[in-house]
């Protein structure tokens, strides 16, 4: 009887050991991220409190469409929907268009377009980060919408990335889409720190970094803060900028200063292609 046990214990080990190294490269697999892909891009910032094209609304948040070939994303939704459609409808740009949406974090000038967008056109798929409030994932699927939970960095098509959510407080998502130029950095808020995404995108893709543009929550910070974080983009070597939103404007007029004609004014309406 003791053999007997002794085998059927052996067994077991065997087959959990089997079982282990069978789901290892799957595990390996979730991991990595192909980073080898490029793509053209076209960015349209829809929604900002800076203003580009005197035709749009401005208002405050951010909201940014990328245009590839294949798909067409939304990046943050501002803060109201009617704003946000208006100046899609101006621009020319269908809410059917959009195949996916990629909420930086839960703050309202950053969500707020969603629900009334998806009254528009709910057949996109939506990647927030893991740490949204149920609730507001539950009205997501409620509108028939797809959603997809982000918490490490991920690839969502073919040459866009999310870096995952970085930050403590404040959970946030940015985007890093891969080009021939070098990589793309889209922050919603910067709430984890600028110079941290900018960092973790490098991290990730291991390319230069050529155009950083979104909002860098710096309209608070005093002129020898940002000339360090100037600084750090200069040593990262970063090609382009085009802060707008929370970047304030002490900041925006810095960077101009330092970065010249590789300064983009941005704002609602400016068109950046790739």
């Amino acid at each position: 009887m003791k053999n007997i046990a002794l085998a059927i214990i052996a067994t077991i080990i065997l087959i959990l050991l089997i079982l282990f190294f069978i789901r290892q490269p799957k595990i390996e697999e979730e991991k990595m991220i192909n980073i080898t892909n490029t793509t053209n891009i076209t960015l349209i910032t829809i929604y900002d409190n800076y203003q580009y094209d005197p035709e749009l609304k401005t208002g405050w948040g951010f909201g940014c469409v990328v245009k590839t070939k294949d798909k067409t994303l939304l990046f943050d939704t501002g803060s109201d929907s009617e704003t946000l459609l208006d100046n899609m409808k101006k621009m020319k740009i269908k809410a059917e268009e959009i195949d996916i949406i990629v909420l930086s974090h839960i703050h309202g000038d950053h969500v707020g377009g969603l629900s009334g967008f998806l009254e528009k056109n709910s057949n996109v798929t939506v990647y927030v980060p893991a740490s949204f409030p149920k609730s507001f994932k539950d009205e997501i699927k409620q509108a028939g919408a797809k959603i997809i939970e982000v918490a490490k960095e991920k690839e969502i098509e073919k040459g866009i990335f999310s870096t995952g959510e970085l930050g403590t407080w404040i959970k946030e998502q940015s985007l890093v889409i891969n080009t021939d130029k070098g990589i793309v950095v889209i922050t919603g808020c910067a709430h984890p720190g600028v110079v941290n995404i900018i960092k973790k995108a490098k991290e990730m893709t291991q390319k230069e970094v050529y155009l950083v543009i979104g909002g860098f929550h710096l309209s608070g910070a005093n002129d020898s803060e940002l000339k360090n974080i100037i600084n750090s983009f200069r040593e990262f070597n970063i090609k382009k900028v085009a802060p707008c939103h929370c970047s304030g404007d002490r900041c925006r007029e810095l960077f101009k200063e330092d970065y010249g004609n590789d300064f983009i004014a941005n704002g609602v309406g400016k068109i950046i292609e790739i």
